[in-house]
Order: structure tokens, then sequence, then C-alpha cells
């Protein structure tokens, strides 16, 4: 007997993250038969590469979800409240991996990749929208859910943002400060109404679009609702701060977490290993380049606080696109193997 296919569609395929699901799928050979790449209607028409072949990018229709099995929405949070509900009345099981989700009580978190530390959802079976984190949410989940079982009385994390997370336009920008502050001319700062080129932000301009802070409240609630929704109590929720750093791609985290005097270096990193994290044992640390197009979480040794007992350091970096993809094609695997 064939093996089953699936039909998929990927709404806000042009974005980074739809980009990378849709290679993601090809890289790992999941069961299409139809994959459909949808957007506004900005894009629509876009010529792009979906399995390996030559695709266009269609315009948002009455009829784009019909008789699709799974539904990805990777782009902009507003569109994918716009389309969401089309989706699931076309039986699809809907994926959010735009943030859209974060507050969607109907809708169920989900970190595979942590089902062996924590318990997977319970509505699996029946369940037909997924919220799939995105990355800061994801790395903070996740070393929250291995040091869980050590017990600490603190778990901080500051994450410093690329500026990918503001899709194209954020890396356009950067590029563009970047160039002309190096020739002394003025700079744009249509994104970030601020100078992020050679710059550290705790904070965007007024007239910016999105503010940092209601970024870093997203994350924590992301947190919070996926750690709760696994029985954690409010003490294993880390605290997280969120900075604007100038580099394109990936996250570089830095955690501090305080913990019993019986736990180890060896017994932190052992945790992390068994949540699926990268422990990098040797000289190195990684970087936001060395984890370019990586799906796992990297940190480097952990390190004794030398001014505070029972306390570690961690540094850790993690491609915020594909991590965020990665995650949600999970999702699908993991529905279709139940």
């Amino acid at each position: 007997m064939p093996a089953r296919t699936f039909r998929v569609a990927i709404a806000g395929a042009s974005s980074l993250r739809g980009k990378d699901l849709s290679e993601l799928i090809a890289e790992r050979s999941f069961p299409t038969s139809d994959l459909r790449l949808i957007d506004d209607d900005v894009a629509s028409g876009t010529l792009t590469e979906a399995g390996g072949e030559p695709a266009f990018i269609q315009a948002m229709a009455e009829d784009s979800f019909e008789g699709t099995d799974f539904a990805f929405f990777a782009g902009r949070p507003e569109f994918t409240i716009r389309h969401w509900e089309q989706a699931a009345r076309a039986g699809a099981t809907v994926v959010d991996l735009s943030g859209a989700f974060v507050d969607l009580a109907k809708s169920q978190p989900w970190i595979p990749s942590l089902d062996g530390v924590l318990r997977p959802p319970v509505e699996i079976k029946t369940g037909k929208l997924f919220f799939s984190p995105p990355a800061a949410t994801l790395v903070a989940c996740t070393l929250a859910a291995a040091l869980g079982p050590l017990n600490p009385s603190r778990l901080s994390i500051v994450f410093l943002q690329p500026v990918s997370e503001r899709g194209p336009a954020g890396i356009e920008e950067l590029e563009s400060q970047t160039v002309n502050l190096l020739r002394f001319q003025p700079i744009s700062q249509t994104v970030y109404d601020a100078q992020v080129a050679f710059n550290l932000l705790a904070r965007f301009g007024a007239e910016s679009r999105e503010q940092l802070g209601g970024a870093r409240a997203a994350i924590s609630r992301g947190v919070s609702r996926f750690l709760t929704s696994r029985g954690l109590g409010s003490a294993a929720i880390p605290a997280v701060q969120l900075v604007q750093a100038p580099v394109f791609y990936s996250y570089a985290f830095t955690a501090h977490a305080e913990c019993g005097a019986a736990v180890d270096a060896a017994a932190l990193e052992k945790a992390l290993s068994a949540a699926g994290v990268s422990v990098e044992t040797g000289a190195t640390s990684p970087t936001n380049v060395s984890v370019a197009g990586e799906s796992r979480i990297h940190v480097a040794r952990v390190e004794a606080d030398p001014s505070v007992a029972h306390s570690w350091w961690l540094w850790g970096a993690a491609d915020n696109v594909r991590l965020a993809a990665a995650n949600a094609l999970r999702i699908a695997e993991k529905l279709i193997a139940s």
C-alpha cells in the first residue's frame, strides 16, 4: 500500500520563515502531494522554489485552502489573523509560526523536541490549531524545561535580537544604515526609527511600528503559556530581556541560573543535552554566524559565576528563522506519526 501524502499550504510564503519552511519540507522529504505557496497581493506572482522546483506564489483567494491537510502561517501576525479561520473552515490543521496565536486560547502551543522532557499536548489527535512559538520563545522554554528538574531558584535570559526578526525590511535597513554611516551620509530609520547599525538598542524610536518592549512581552507570554500548559509552576518561568543587536540573522543569548549546592556543570550540561540542546564542550563558543542554517539550539560549556555561589552562566545562539520553521514542521511530522 503506497504511503499517504499530504496537501500543504504555506501562507506568508514570501517571508523568511515561509521560505525556510518550504526548503525544510524538501530537505526532510515531508510527504507532500501538493504544496501551495500563498501570500498577499504584493507578493503574488513572485517566482520562488518549492520542493526543488520553480513555483509561483499565489494571491490569497477564497479557495486557497480547499482540500489542504496542513496550513502553515509564516508571514506577519496580522496576515495570519485575517486568514487562519478560512483555513480552519476548509478542514486544514493550522500551524501558526507567525506569533499570531500567542494569546489564542483554543490553540495548543507545542515544542515537539521537549516531549521527552515535558508531557506533550493532551489533545494531539483531536487538535486542529497549533501554536509553534518563535525562536526566542523556543529557546527560553527549552532552557527552562531542561533545567527544571534541577530546581533552579532563578533563571534569567538576555536575548540579542537580529534584524531579520523584522523580515527583509529590517535586513535592508541595517544594510543601508551601515553603508551610509561609513560614507558619513544620513541614514534611513523607517523600520526602527533609530540607529541600529553599530549600536545596541533597549528600545526603538517612537515612530517604529513594532516596539521592543512589545516583542519582549510577547516572548514572556508565550513562555509562560507553554510552560504552565505542561504543568510547570510559575517558579520555573524565566525572566527575559531583549536587546536589539546590529546583526542580520540568529539570536545570541546569555542566561544566568541559580541552583542548589549539589548541581554542578556536568549535571547542567547533561540536562541541556537531554532537551535536545547541542552543548559545545570544546574551546569554541557558538555565534550567530556559526549556527546559521542549524535547526538546534547551541550553547557553550557552562561556566560557574565567580561572584555568586551555586550560580552558572550559559552562552548560546540559535538561527531564528530555521529554528522556528523546523519546530513548525516537527509539529506536522508528529501529528502524522500519531
